[in-house]
């Protein structure tokens, strides 16, 4: 049963008829791959349901793909060990197996390269949409993607995008979770260990931060590095070899608070004792490393679905929505103590 208002898609067709999306994909964009009968049959259901073809789409695509294209800036090799875009990409693939979709993975070095990837698989007509992740700012990927009318779901963006469906997650109020809780236990010195500040949400993040701590005793140092467990290594070598340590560092992955962990140690730094760590995305390996690791905690496999959704909602015509995710949740373990004096 539609909810009153709610367009039909595809999805309900195949529920209804009790066939997979992609058969009715092939029935209503007159491919082959289904017999007359069911054919009709599907079509009949659409007309019951009022389903109409998005005609736009179908005049710059032709007939549906039936799959979503991701593209990402990072190695094989770094990928191998980053937690949460395989948990994204889980999430992902679950929900577009759910509809009948497939995904189309490739990893690129440049915004430049990611755009012609869009470019060809629109042009093959590979894909019915893409997954931009790490948005910066003025992104060239967006005007990229709305000049191909090819739809689009930004991961992590900040607020409302024109054109282009958006998850985001409020980072003030993350900010005021991480900043209350150490404030809580005494830390007044606190430095950040952030991901590239060119990323719209590493910006978002460093605003929050700064608008929760204006006006108290806290101050909050920021050192840029690129999400890598190398990058973070260093910077916190740079960090605890300084005259005036931090009593607490904050990290912007679970990657990097955990080299950062590992470095203390080999330095002979005891944490929580002398600085607490805490990261501001969660893995399984947070849990199982000495301490443990104090996290910010969200479901990302969910979090990839629901962005997937929101997706295939303008892959099936309709338009495109900003939606806030589900706050995180903050998960205290022992890599966090009371300030050392």
């Amino acid at each position: 049963m539609l909810r009153m208002g709610r367009r039909p898609t595809m999805s309900d067709i195949a529920q209804r008829v009790g066939v997979s999306r992609v058969a009715v994909s092939y029935a209503l964009n007159g491919r082959p791959g289904v017999s007359e009968d069911l054919r009709r049959q599907i079509q009949d259901v659409a007309a019951e349901l009022g389903f109409a073809v998005h005609r736009p789409a179908v005049a710059m695509h032709g007939a549906s793909s039936d799959a979503v294209g991701l593209t990402l800036r990072r190695t094989s090799a770094a990928f191998s060990i980053e937690v949460f875009r395989r948990q994204l990409i889980s999430g992902i693939q679950v929900e577009l197996s759910a509809r009948g979709f497939g995904l189309a993975l490739q990893f690129v070095a440049n915004a430049e390269e990611e755009i012609a990837v869009h470019r060809r698989w629109h042009a093959e007509r590979r894909v019915d949409g893409v997954v931009l992740c790490d948005l910066q700012r003025d992104d060239p990927r967006v005007p990229a993607v709305l000049a191909l009318d090819l739809p689009a779901v930004v991961v992590g963006g900040t607020g409302e995008i024109p054109g282009l469906a958006n998850l985001w997650t409020d980072e003030a109020a993350s900010a005021g979770k991480v900043v209350g809780y150490l404030a809580s236990l005494g830390h007044r010195r606190v430095t950040r260990v952030s991901g590239p500040p060119d990323m719209l949400h590493t910006q978002a993040r460093t605003d929050a931060i700064a608008a929760t701590t204006r006006g108290t005793a806290m101050t909050v140092t920021v050192v840029a590095a690129d999400y890598t467990g190398d990058a973070a290594a260093q910077a916190t070598r740079r960090i605890l070899s300084g005259k005036q340590r931090p009593t607490a560092i904050v990290y912007d992955s679970d990657v990097m608070a955990l080299a950062g962990l590992g470095v203390a140690a080999e330095m002979g730094v005891r944490v929580p004792h002398e600085v607490s760590m805490l990261a501001w995305e969660d893995s399984p390996l947070c849990e199982v490393v000495h301490p443990a690791l104090t996290v910010l905690r969200r479901n990302i496999a969910d979090y990839g679905a629901r962005a997937a959704r929101l997706l295939l909602e303008c892959v099936d015509g309709r338009p495109p929505r900003s939606v806030r995710y589900t706050n995180p949740t903050l998960a205290i373990r022992d890599s966090t103590a009371p300030a050392a004096a």
